[in-house]
Parts: C-alpha cells; sequence; structure tokens
C-alpha cells in the first residue's frame, strides 16, 4: 500500500476511534453544575494558593469532598465538541474530549493508565480555548462502572492545570479526608447556651452543632474580664474550654467556616435570659468573624 494510503487509513481510523469514543462519554452525560456562582492537628494550605486567581481552598475541598478518583495526569489530546454534542454549555466556555495518560493517582480508584473525560474549559479573548496538549492536570472525578478508561467529572470544570501550589494542597486536603477521625460536614447548630462566671463580665457560652455523621462538635467561647473573647473547637465527647480555633485554611477551618450559618437561629439561642441570649449571640458573631468568610473562586451552588 502506498506510504500516502497508509497515512490516510490511519487517520480516519484515529478519527473514528476518537468519533466513537466521544459518543460514549456524552452518554454519560456531564454532571450539573450551576456558572452563576483536634484541631491543631489540621494541615494548613499550602503556601501559593492564596495568590490563584481562579481556585480557593474551599472550592478543593468542595471538589475533592465529591470525588472518589483523583489523579494527575497528562493530556495527550483535547478535542473540541461541536454545540449539538455539549447541551447546557454556557457562553465563554468551550467542552472538550479529553485523552490523557494518569501519572500518580492520589485517591485509588482501578482505572487505565490511558483515561477519557469531558471537560469544560474557558475560552480565551479569540473565542478559543486553551492548548493542552502535554498539559499536566489535576482530575477529579468518578471512574465508569465497567470502563477502566472512562471518567466522569464530579463537575464540568473539575480538570485543573496543575501548579505545585494546587497539587500540594490537594494532597493536603486528601490526607485529612481519609483520616477516620476527619472532622465532619456541619448541618445546623443545635443549641447555643451561655452562662454568667463568678465575677462581673465572666462567662462562657457553648455551641453545639449537629453534623452528619452524628459525630459530636461543640465550640466554647470564654469572656474574662480584661482579657480579649477566646474560643475553640473540640471534635470530641468533651466540651474543652482549653479547645483552640481551626488553623486557618484547614479542613476543621472549611467545616466551619462554610458550614455555619451566618446567624444565630433564635430557636438555638437557650441561654436563660435576654442579656445571656444576646451575649450568646455576640459571641457566635466573634467566630464567624474569627473564622472570615468561607472564600469561593469558581461557582458554587447553595
Amino acid at each position: 500500500m502506498p506510504r500516502f494510503n497508509r497515512l490516510f487509513h490511519r487517520r480516519t481510523a484515529s478519527r473514528q476511534w476518537t468519533s466513537l469514543a466521544i459518543a460514549a462519554l456524552l452518554g454519560l452525560g456531564v454532571p450539573a453544575a450551576s456558572y452563576g456562582q483536634e484541631t491543631a492537628l489540621s494541615v494548613p494550605m499550602a503556601p501559593g494558593l492564596d495568590a490563584d486567581p481562579d481556585l480557593a481552598y474551599a472550592d478543593l475541598v468542595d471538589l475533592s469532598l465529591a470525588a472518589n478518583m483523583v489523579a494527575v495526569a497528562q493530556v495527550r489530546k483535547a478535542v473540541r465538541l461541536k454545540p449539538e454534542e455539549a447541551p447546557g454549555l454556557p457562553a465563554g466556555r468551550a467542552r472538550l474530549y479529553i485523552e490523557a495518560r494518569t501519572e500518580t493517582l492520589l485517591v485509588r480508584e482501578e482505572i487505565n493508565e490511558s483515561i477519557r473525560f469531558l471537560a469544560d474549559v474557558p475560552l480565551d479573548a479569540r473565542g478559543k480555548p486553551i492548548k493542552l496538549n502535554k498539559v499536566r492536570v489535576l482530575v477529579l472525578a468518578h471512574a465508569v462502572p465497567g470502563r477502566l478508561d472512562q471518567l466522569q467529572l464530579v463537575a464540568p470544570d473539575a480538570m485543573l492545570i496543575a501548579t505545585p501550589a494546587r497539587e500540594a494542597t490537594l494532597r493536603a486536603i486528601l490526607t485529612e479526608t481519609a483520616r477516620p477521625d476527619a472532622p465532619p460536614a456541619i448541618t445546623s447548630l443545635r443549641e447555643a447556651l451561655h452562662v454568667n462566671g463568678n465575677l462581673a463580665g465572666e462567662g462562657e457560652t457553648q455551641l453545639f452543632l449537629g453534623t452528619a455523621t452524628g459525630a459530636p462538635v461543640s465550640i466554647s467561647v470564654l469572656r474574662r474580664p480584661g482579657q480579649l473573647t477566646t474560643w475553640g473547637v473540640s471534635f470530641t465527647e468533651i466540651v474543652d474550654s482549653a479547645a483552640r480555633p481551626p488553623l486557618p485554611a484547614s479542613l476543621a477551618w472549611y467545616r466551619l467556616a462554610c458550614g455555619l450559618p451566618r446567624r444565630l437561629p433564635e430557636r438555638a439561642n437557650i441561654s436563660a435570659t435576654l442579656l445571656d441570649r444576646r451575649i450568646a449571640a455576640e459571641d457566635y458573631a466573634q467566630v464567624l468573624a474569627d473564622l472570615g468568610p468561607c472564600t469561593r473562586k469558581r461557582p458554587h451552588p447553595e
């Protein structure tokens, strides 16, 4: 067979294989997403992520908690899908068919070295997706049952360009979430109780939190005459007045900053007097202020 014909047939076969792979992944659909928008042991965020223009610590935790397969991979092929193949794609983005080679599995799930998935990426000023060939990426996904080569991202944008700060922070998050005593998700503020001490201006507010696992979590806020108000969180049965606040950008911080209600619910404030209820509300506001906002840089459905 002449060399030209061999190349033609090889390229045709490659295009046909890519089309079949895209069709298989399209059958999975893309995940729904909105584009509108003890404590001392917690592992802090790796240096550098605070300067990331596209991701905050909370974004990485959101994606990590949803994934059962996390990998570092190198993109080998990126094909832009046609508009009719990308339903629900927002303006300013392209949906790509990605083929990549797995370098490292950060959360183990049985998959092939070669993986395929669909990902949404932003367009540049020319309306083109960024060049991804040979780029290292972080992939947060679900494995497709029975298909070791196919993945479904936990969110359309859950393929992230790998940077040292992102990778180090992601590894720290995965280490924390894998621990049996990892801080659980906060589901409610069940009770808030302020009790006065023996001295004027002395007192303690205890906050008891509901969690997704039923594990106990409590916050103690201490007031002492002539001293700054202090507080700490305990993830054990013991209500510990010596507990400390969580480290910034740690899993414990994320659970509180991103899980606590923005105001103390009236029904949860069981302090005895009107003054005690007011102090409990002030102490709760102090906890929120010290934690700071749950900053996210990617849209997050509320």
